[in-house]
């Protein structure tokens, strides 16, 4: 006899999962109260939950302002999934020579919801160098990674980032960003200058799959002084864009 499988499934580690899953958003602010209101529990059995995964290091307590956040032991169990994916394994190779050919830090990255991931990395042997970004999320429009990945999405979606986000100082002009987006998605490519960091420049183009769905994309960082504008069109965009390309036929994809 067969069953469903949802016949199996554990409702309290449902519950966990789903308590894990509103951290990782951390909006609106991960507090007691919050997280109730949004999966739909007490506060009690949310608060036996949270000190569950809180004693295992995956939930962590922001002393003083009450607010949860995903603990180091989510972020290893993470990196230990990331390491196996499928998408590094192809896409180190190719980082590997994309640094070889430019001695320039190449990143692979991913879009979680509004945040760009970096996932991987291959770093430069120059004595001047970014500081290493690998495991941290940035908002999507502070660099070239984020809005290449974000350059196919609908004014739509970006007026609901808005919306969700309020009256943040840290958001750029809407308008400013769509015609931003429609310039890069219309030149498959994202330059970013100072949006990681005082003098860095950020170079992206998008991984695609199968489909011909965005799945990620390859990002090369590097200071200001050597990421000169005539290095970075004549140079550095044609080996991204190579380099994406070999990556994407890895998945299928086939260049119309």
């Amino acid at each position: 006899m067969t069953r469903e499988k949802s016949t199996y499934s554990v409702q309290t580690v449902e519950k966990a999962l789903d308590l894990l899953d509103a951290l990782a958003d951390e909006v609106p602010p991960a507090t007691l109260p919050n997280l109730s209101g949004r999966l739909g529990l007490s506060r009690n059995k949310v608060f036996r939950l949270l000190a569950t995964l809180e004693s295992r290091g995956l939930v962590e307590r922001e002393e003083g302002s009450g607010v949860y956040r995903l603990g180091v032991s989510s972020v290893a169990l993470a990196q230990r999934f990331i390491n196996s994916a499928s998408i590094i394994k192809h896409a180190h190779p190719v980082m590997e020579e994309l640094v070889r050919k430019h001695d320039e830090a190449v990143y692979l990255t991913v879009l979680l919801g509004d945040e760009v991931l970096f996932l991987d990395m291959v770093d430069c042997w120059q004595n001047v160098k970014t500081t290493p970004m690998v495991g941290k999320k940035f908002p999507f429009f502070t660099n070239a990674a984020g809005k290449v990945l974000k350059a196919l999405e609908s004014q739509e979606i970006l007026e609901r980032l808005f919306k969700r986000r309020g009256r943040r100082k840290d958001l750029p002009d809407m308008e400013m960003l769509g015609s931003e987006l429609t310039a890069i998605r219309e030149k498959g490519v994202a330059v970013e200058q100072g949006g990681l960091g005082e003098g860095v420049v950020t170079v992206a183009v998008t991984i695609r799959d199968y489909a011909g769905k965005v799945i990620g994309a390859l990002a090369m960082l590097g200071p200001s002084f050597r990421m000169l504008s005539d290095r970075i069109e004549n140079e550095i965009i044609p080996s991204l864009q190579e380099g994406a390309e070999v990556l994407s036929m890895k998945f299928g994809y086939a260049p119309i």
